[in-house]
């Protein structure tokens, strides 16, 4: 009896011990660290959520209005949980889904067979199938929005100009990747408790929310009619001249603003992914260098005149051909005479052009006369650097522009630059630089984005200052103009127009060989000019790449296409005419 007694004894004191254990460990718990646990137990529910913010949307000109070019649509992934699912449940909501995706039945059935919690059945849905899957109830199938698709409002305009949104929100190419910091906007984020399902609870006091910052609507400086206008002129042009591919700028002479930018091969931006060839995403304008040809005149005589190596009215002697290092320099069809500096021009006399050259070096070719035409070149027509202007990362070429000291066979490699050969520009820099010399001097910054999308009426204008402004004098930029009035009146009479100034010049473009030399029977057209009322309204370059019709490319194949440019802005565009 008595142990039995002294057992019971034991067995209550033990219990004791538990208790006090179990109390002591509860009160280290929920008062020593309860801090540590409830945080470890809320981090065990509190989940973190990203919110993308909406993508800016692009908008352009017609006239005055501001109208859209890129907007965002939502689109919807159609998931399922296959768990949620039973299996006599599968073929019928297979069938279903099939009816309102327009998928094959069977290849539905399979995805609700899937081991796991959650299966893709499709993406990229519009609202009205978001819609009728939500309408249809479905057990075991959910909708969510995604990232939204770009729209393109004025169907496939200016492709290579825009660029394209991937499906991972990155702009590529054009505006889209130069822009893709400002339009993308910054996700917000959101820190919820959840269940155990991990739903977010709402309305708790430990839900934390950082909302999205929406991207920039941006407004182009692009005019969408001209625009449209161009791209059809282009294809007809090319299709005329029997090119495979070319390009168009507009510039607003007086601020540098891209009305237009036109380049074929284009493509569809909505159908990116189904492009094969990636060259076709390439804006040519801006990262194509080619060697310009006779175009380069204009910035010869205008370096010339603003130097004072000769005067507007000064007649020369020009021998028919200069041997310079050996090499014979000739015009392809006018021989000795008594020339002007006009004539440069008007006859687009190599000749001339390296006579030009020698009045720089006070009258030979020799480093003084290279160094004063490569300070043109580089520090006011601004070639072998990018313009900056707004287009994607990368995508913009320098150019080439051979150095005036250092090298073999100078004074011929100069020689020839100053006709437009053994130098490279995109067709966006030789623009801007012929603007510069035919607008008053202004090497105008050229740009494509006019601001930020303040509403339907208004924007937030960006600054953009003038690269440099005393690129030539007033004096010159007039007379260059007179000259190239002339060229137009004497050379290509579908530009010209009574009550307007129209002036341009043409360029036929040797090839460069990879094994060394040029091509003998392949060539690119160029024509570079404007046309304005008083003073230039827009400055314009074309570009016909290895025309196969007959003649000179650039009088042949690119003077139509910069008539048809012209002709279009003065019927459609007003431009002023001459003031009386």
């Amino acid at each position: 009896m008595e142990h039995t007694q002294n057992r019971m004894t034991l067995f209550y004191w033990a219990l004791v011990a538990v208790f006090i254990v179990f109390v002591l460990r509860l009160f280290q718990i929920q008062v020593l660290r309860s801090d540590f646990y409830g945080s470890a137990a809320q981090d065990s529910q509190l989940k973190q959520y990203e919110v993308p913010a909406r993508r800016g949307s692009l908008y352009g000109y017609d006239g005055d209005r501001i109208v859209p070019l890129v907007l965002n649509e939502s689109t919807y992934r159609i998931t399922v949980d296959p768990e949620l699912i039973t299996p006599d449940k599968r073929p019928e909501i297979a069938r279903q889904l099939a009816d309102i995706l327009k998928q094959p039945s069977q290849d539905i059935e399979e995805i609700l067979a899937q081991d796991g919690r959650y299966a893709i059945v499709a993406t990229k849905q519009p609202k009205a199938i978001k819609d009728r899957v939500d309408e249809s109830e479905l057990p075991g199938v959910f909708t969510n929005e995604i990232i939204p698709q770009r729209v393109y409002v004025q169907g496939g305009l200016a492709p290579q100009v825009l660029g394209f949104v991937n499906d991972a929100a990155e702009g590529n190419y054009g505006v889209e990747q130069a822009l893709q910091k400002s339009l993308a906007g910054v996700p917000g984020r959101v820190k919820a408790l959840t269940d155990q399902n991990n739903v977010p609870l709402l309305a708790t006091n430990d839900n934390i929310q950082q909302d999205p910052v929406d991207g920039a609507d941006v407004v182009l400086t692009l005019d969408v009619s001209m625009q449209r206008q161009a791209e059809k002129l282009l294809e007809r042009g090319l299709t005329r001249a029997k090119s495979k591919s070319g390009s168009v700028i507009v510039m607003e002479s007086a601020t540098g603003a891209i009305k237009s930018m036109a380049n074929y091969p284009a493509y569809d931006p909505a159908e990116f992914s189904a492009v094969e060839d990636p060259a076709l995403f390439v804006n040519t304008s801006v990262s194509s260098p080619l060697e310009p040809g006779s175009v380069m005149k204009v910035l010869t005589v205008a370096a010339a005149l603003e130097e004072g190596a000769v005067s507007a009215e000064q007649s020369y002697e020009d021998p028919g051909v200069y041997t310079v290092d050996t090499e014979p320099i000739r015009n392809v069809t006018h021989g000795a005479g008594t020339r002007t500096v006009s004539d440069v021009l008007e006859l687009s006399l190599n000749t001339g052009a390296t006579w030009l050259l020698m009045q720089l070096g006070g009258g030979e070719l020799n480093e003084e006369g290279r160094t004063v035409w490569h300070d043109y070149l580089t520090e006011r027509y601004f070639f072998g650097v990018p313009t900056g202007i707004e287009q994607g990362s990368g995508s913009e070429s320098a150019g080439a522009v051979p150095d005036p000291v250092e090298g073999f066979a100078r004074n011929i490699t100069y020689a020839n630059t100053s006709f437009g050969q053994g130098v490279s520009t995109t067709p966006l820099q030789m623009a801007a630089a012929v603007n510069a010399v035919i607008n008053g001097g202004t090497y105008q910054q050229p740009h494509l984005v006019a601001g930020e999308r303040l509403s339907d009426t208004a924007i937030d204008i960006h600054d953009h200052a003038p690269r440099r402004q005393d690129v030539v004098s007033a004096s010159t930029s007039e007379t260059l103009r007179g000259y190239m009035e002339n060229v137009v009146v004497k050379n290509n009479q579908a530009a010209a127009r009574e009550g307007y100034r129209v002036g341009g010049k043409t360029g036929t473009a040797e090839i460069a060989n990879p094994d060394g030399g040029y091509f003998s029977d392949t060539f690119n057209g160029t024509y570079v000019g404007y046309v304005g009322g008083d003073v230039p309204e827009y400055t314009i370059f074309v570009r016909v790449d290895e025309p196969g019709i007959p003649g000179f490319a650039g009088s042949s194949a690119a003077a139509p296409l910069f008539a048809d440019i012209s002709n279009m802005l003065i019927d459609n565009f007003s431009v002023p005419r001459v003031s009386q």
